[in-house]
């Protein structure tokens, strides 16, 4: 076959693909429409805050096993006083509760109430301080912390523990201050994280591009 015949051959069923791709409804040489969400994801970031929640809320049981060791505590002490709320006033009997499997629990329930908290923080700052300075997002962050530690201890746990369980063990046991830091740890920690959560499109790369 010569050339010419080859490049008649050759067009006709460019010609071909072109028609299929219209009887497709794309379009001649027209990639995929590229998904792109409209206005805020709220989805994409509930699912991100989880996830970074989760890490947040270890570097802030981390420090405060650092700090505990420090002031010559039980690295886990607090751990076995947030314990007190599903399991009472047992979870402080250091022979009820002296193994690795309840303490396992424990961190663990610790962790998935960070990655529950860490929603709220990745909604709010990719929401309202996305394009705002380090120092408002900071501001945001740290008001966020206290806000959720008040709620947490002050609102919530001051009466539900006592009605629930006889005793308020987590806001009598817990100083203040140790209580105000460790929720300070998990909001700076989220602070830091959050840009790893943001949303950002996809977009396919073409030869021509």
């Amino acid at each position: 076959m010569s050339n010419p015949d080859k490049e008649q051959e050759l067009n006709e069923l460019r010609g071909r693909v072109r028609e299929l791709e219209s009887e497709l409804g794309r379009g001649a040489g027209q990639l995929p429409t590229e998904f792109s969400a409209s206005g805020y994801y709220t989805a994409y970031y509930a699912t991100t805050g989880f996830l970074l929640g989760g890490v947040a809320a270890m570097s802030s049981l981390l420090l405060n096993v650092i700090g505990s060791l420090l002031f010559e505590k039980n690295p886990l002490e607090l751990i076995r006083v947030y314990l007190t709320f599903p399991m009472g006033e047992q979870a402080l009997n250091y022979d009820a509760v002296d193994n690795g499997v309840i303490l396992a629990i424990g961190c663990c329930l610790y962790l998935a109430t960070g990655m529950i908290y860490g929603v709220l923080f990745q909604i709010v700052l990719t929401r309202f301080t996305a394009d705002s300075s380090l120092l408002r997002r900071f501001m945001v962050a740290t008001l966020l912390a206290v806000a959720v530690w008040l709620v947490n201890y002050y609102a919530i746990l001051s009466w539900l523990q006592p009605l629930l369980f006889g005793g308020d063990w987590i806001v009598e046991r817990v100083p203040w201050w140790v209580a105000a830091a460790t929720h300070l740890a998990f909001g700076w920690s989220m602070l830091i994280l959050y840009p790893l959560g943001r949303y950002t499109p996809y977009r396919v790369t073409t030869e021509n591009s």
